[in-house]
Order: C-alpha cells, then sequence, then structure tokens
C-alpha cells in the first residue's frame, strides 16, 4: 500500500521549541571524559545520566506526566536501604548497615572470554584473532579497571551500575541526541521487564492500551493479565498509520468501547514484530504529531532499531555500498521518535538482546527524569537491578575493550550480516513461494519476513464448504490447515493470528518467518517446503512437473 497522507492535525504542546545543537562527537565523548570528575569505583554508587550527558541549557524541559500516571506509580518512596548505600564512599566509614555480602565469599576469583577484535567481527575470525578480556575480583583496588567482580556481583543500584549507565547514555546522545533538556536513561533487565513497569506505572484494570493491529505477542500477554485491553492500529507496509490512530481517539465512545479513552501507545517502529515493517521519517513525524494532539504517551520499543539494512534490490542487481563512515552509518538510520521527541512524551526501550545476546537480559530505557525517577522506584522493589554479570561482561567488551567508535564498526557489520540474511530468504521465495497465493515485501529491518496467504482462494472456500451442507471455512480454520500443512512438510512458522491485538482473527491471513538464525541453506530449503505446502493445499501446478 502507498503511504498515507500526512494527517490533518495540530500539534499541542507547552514546551517551547528545541533549540538544536550539532550532535554529540566520539572524539566529544573523549575530550568531555577527560574533563568530568573519574567514575565512582565503590558498592553501589549513586548514579545518573545527568553525569554523563551534555547539560543542554538551550532546551526546553519535558512536559509533566503527573496525570497519566497510576496511583501506584505515584505512591512509590525512594529505597531508605538504596539511599543509604550513597553513603559508603565517604572516607573511612566503616559499614554496618546495608546487608551486603563480603565478596570474599563470592566463588569466583577471575572471568575470561574472547571477544571480536575490530574490524574482524565474524565467529571464524574472533576465533582465530580475537582478544581474551579479563575480569578480576579486585581489579578496582589493584588499579587494573574501574569495574571489577568485586562490585558488580554484589547489589547494585536500579539504575544500573555507573560504568554502563555512562556508556549508555553516551551512546543515546550520540545516535538520538534527545531534543528537550532533561532526559535520562536508566538501566534494565530487558525490554520485556521495562515494559511491564511501564504499563504499571501508566496504566489500571479497565484501560485500553493501543498498538499495531498485528503486535508483539509478549507485550499482549504482559497486559492482558493486569486487565488492560488492545485496541489495535491499522498497519500499512510502513507500520502504524497515525491517521486511522486519530480516528480511533476523535471518536472514541467509552459507552461503546467499555472503557476510557487510551492514551498510552506501544509501538515498534523499525522491523516490526512481526511484520518486519520500518517507519519512514515522515511517517515517525506524522505519529508524534497525532501523539501531541490526543496527548498520548509513547513507549517506543526498539530491540530491532539497529538492525536496520541496506536497500533491497533483487537477486541481479548490485548491492548499495555500505555506510562508509560512523556519521555515514547514524545518518542512515531512521530517525527515533525519542529524537524528535520535544515534549518528552516518549519512554524508549532499547536492547542489547539483538544486536549482542539475548542472554544478557539487559538494556535501558531513555526518557524524561519525571519518568525515570518513577521506574527506578518500581524496580527498587521488584528486579532491584540489572545482573550484575550481565553489566560487567557488557562493560568490559563495550567501554574497556572496544569503545564507542568500534561499537558502532560491530554495529554496521551486523548491518551487513542481517542484510545477507534478509536477501537470503527474500531470493528463496522468490525463487519457490507461488506469486498466485503468496506476497510480501522485503523487510527493512529487524529479523522478521512477513507473508500473505490469498486463503480465499483455497480451493474448499471457493466451494463453499465442499458440499451443499457444509458452511465455508472461516480465516481461523484455514489458518489452522494451511500451517499445519506446512509442518507436515518439514517448516514451522508463525500464524499470524498469534500476533493479532485484538483476538477477532482478522480477515487477512499471514505466516511469519524469521532469517535470523537459521544458515542460509536452511531457509532456503524451508521456503522450498513452504512453496510445496502452499502448491498442493491451493492446487496449484507444482514445480518441474512435480
Amino acid at each position: 500500500m502507498p503511504p498515507p497522507s500526512a494527517i490533518d492535525v495540530e500539534a499541542v504542546t507547552d514546551t517551547q521549541a528545541a533549540t538544536f545543537i550539532e550532535r554529540l562527537s566520539i572524539n566529544g565523548v573523549q575530550a568531555r571524559r577527560s574533563k568530568n570528575p573519574p567514575v565512582a569505583t565503590g558498592l553501589a554508587p549513586y548514579a545518573s545520566s545527568d553525569m554523563f550527558k551534555t547539560p543542554g541549557y538551550d532546551k526546553a524541559k519535558a512536559k509533566r506526566w503527573d496525570h497519566r500516571l497510576t496511583q501506584e506509580s505515584k505512591s512509590r518512596k525512594p529505597s531508605p536501604l538504596k539511599a543509604a548505600a550513597q553513603l559508603l564512599k565517604t572516607p573511612g566509614l566503616i559499614s554496618l548497615g546495608g546487608g551486603l555480602p563480603s565478596s570474599s565469599v563470592f566463588p569466583f576469583e577471575h572471568l575470561e572470554m574472547k571477544v571480536p577484535k575490530p574490524p574482524h567481527f565474524s565467529e571464524p575470525e574472533t576465533r582465530d584473532s580475537g582478544v581474551t578480556v579479563r575480569a578480576g575480583k579486585h581489579d578496582v583496588a589493584e588499579g587494573q579497571s574501574i569495574y571489577d567482580i568485586h562490585v558488580a556481583f554484589n547489589y547494585g543500584q536500579a539504575t544500573g551500575s555507573i560504568q554502563l549507565l555512562r556508556f549508555v547514555t553516551e551512546h543515546t546522545e550520540l545516535v538520538h541526541h534527545p531534543p528537550y533538556q532533561d532526559w535520562q536513561c536508566s538501566i534494565s533487565t530487558g525490554s520485556t521487564s521495562a515494559f511491564d513497569i511501564a504499563l504499571r506505572m501508566f496504566t489500571t484494570r479497565g484501560d485500553y492500551l493501543m498498538t499495531e493491529e498485528y503486535s508483539f505477542c509478549s507485550a499482549i500477554e504482559t497486559a492482558t493479565p493486569l486487565g488492560v485491553k488492545c485496541v489495535g492500529i491499522k498497519m500499512d507496509a510502513e507500520g502504524l498509520l497515525p491517521a486511522d490512530m486519530d480516528n480511533i481517539l476523535t471518536n472514541w465512545s467509552e459507552t461503546d468501547r467499555g472503557g476510557p479513552k487510551p492514551f498510552l501507545l506501544y509501538t515498534v517502529p523499525t522491523g516490526q514484530n512481526p511484520t518486519g515493517a520500518t517507519s519512514s521519517a515522515q511517517r515517525r513525524r506524522e505519529l508524534y504529531a497525532a501523539a501531541q494532539k490526543h496527548d498520548v504517551y509513547i513507549i517506543e520499543d526498539e530491540p530491532y532499531y539497529f538492525l536496520q539494512m541496506q536497500p533491497y534490490t533483487g537477486p541481479n542487481a548490485p548491492d548499495v555500498p555500505p555506510p562508509d563512515s560512523h556519521d555515514a552509518f547514524l545518518d542512515a538510520l531512521a530517525p527515533g521518535l525519542v529524537s524528535i521527541d520535544t515534549d518528552g512524551r516518549v519512554m524508549r526501550l532499547d536492547s542489547f538482546s539483538k544486536v549482542i545476546a539475548p542472554g544478557t537480559r539487559t538494556g535501558w530505557i531513555t526518557a524524561s527524569a519525571q519518568i525515570v525517577e518513577r521506574f527506578v522506584r518500581h524496580s527498587e522493589v521488584s528486579t532491584q537491578n540489572a545482573s550484575g554479570i550481565s553489566q560487567l561482561v557488557l562493560f568490559k567488551l563495550l567501554d574497556e575493550t572496544w569503545g564507542h567508535a568500534a561499537y558502532l564498526d560491530w554495529l554496521i557489520w551486523l548491518r551487513l550480516e542481517y542484510t545477507r540474511r534478509r536477501d537470503n530468504i527474500v531470493y528463496a521465495c522468490e525463487r519457490h513461494l507461488p506469486r498466485e497465493v503468496a506476497s510480501w515485501n522485503p523487510p527493512a529491518a529487524g529479523m522478521f519476513h512477513w507473508i500473505r496467504v490469498e486463503w480465499r482462494k483455497h480451493p474448499l472456500v471457493v466451494a463453499g464448504g465442499g458440499d451443499a451442507y457444509s458452511a465455508p471455512p472461516g480465516i481461523l480454520e484455514m489458518e489452522e490447515r494451511i500451517w499445519r500443512a506446512c509442518v507436515d512438510r518439514g517448516v514451522l512458522t508463525s500464524k499470524g493470528s498469534w500476533f493479532r491485538a485484538e483476538a477477532d482473527g482478522g480477515t487477512e491471513m499471514f505466516l511469519r518467518t524469521t532469517f535470523a538464525a537459521a544458515g542460509a541453506e536452511d531457509v532456503t530449503e524451508a521456503v522450498r517446503r513452504l512453496g510445496e505446502a502452499l502448491r498442493v493445499e491451493f492446487g496449484l501446478e507444482q514445480r518441474n512437473g512435480k
């Protein structure tokens, strides 16, 4: 579908227009670090993004969100134990107050891991030429590092370790440069946990949550037990349609819907799960304008942001040259909603799950100081803090071994790796899937390839059920039949109905496939089996006369 025309909305905001200054550079990070005080290296030191980012005195502050926060969120008080931990840095202080165990009883003396040496990032290159990184128990005391097992494996602050928080704050400013003054970051235990906390901060039982009509099923499953109902916003090839969100909110009836007008939007603008759709810069601006019009708060979930790929050119066309510099790479990325957020109405969820490893269970949020403070209060009594083991491993890799420049090099390498994987599955679809009943758009980002199946062309549907006494099968019945036919031929896909925001089955049938894990040959063979299943089910002529 072609992109819709711009919606006719007037932005409503209580902040002044932001003044944009030059984006922070990698050299600027190093210059700032050299001028700032040394990072605190004791147990559970207080940490805030304000220690590490450009002050932004020429920018407006975020608007307040007291009218959107739940009573639960507003009622949370700071942890006195966490606050007391700030005193541990006092010279000569002997602590008998906290429940922190001695690291002398931690059964770890050191950790070692072999990691890529930039720019040699592939698995074989890492095996041959990677560098071994070591983290000892007392590296800080011995002057070997600013972070060690003694600190990382003990209790920490809910904002995350000061060492890793510094890195993600600098990274966020390098990439997104939020256009209001009082933005902050806080380390999370991954985006799923962060989203759960956000729901408790903003919604109560009976509320509605807006999301794409096909959405991340775990997000829906997180909201449903809390009594939060989902309303699906229509989509096209660029993802969520702001005009449809505007129409739904403008015409909302509490009587008909059985609940108040929603003010919270959950969206995945880049490589959307499950559809693979990526919103253009213009689409994101339209979405933000609609959010301003209706005073909507946005949860921007971006696990696939750095899996944006090179443009798809087809099997017989030359590849588009990759970015030749860090600036070119950053300029090629679609802007995050947080980068156009002049009001502070976006909580961005970032994660290391897709760009490093999902088992780290570590990510971070970016939002206004008010929202981050409320998020931290919730974290203090739930997750407490992200895994110290993961934070130490990530710090040793990203900050101490690579630095920001090499991390961007890694993200560029990852971009090209996912481009190859995307191209391979699309080539396979072009070769093996019957165009009479299957169609798709090559994804521009993410891990997923979304295939539309013309289920109404199935012989059982065309025949009206097969005999005079049978009703024609519905979409869910046909989806199950076709999905099962694929499984019987040795290929597993995900049903599109699993991702419906509203449990009505929809009117169109989709299958979600992923190209992230399986090798190229296995992906090609899987798509061949999928094509065979569709041809048999729809009674189409088999290739090669079979």
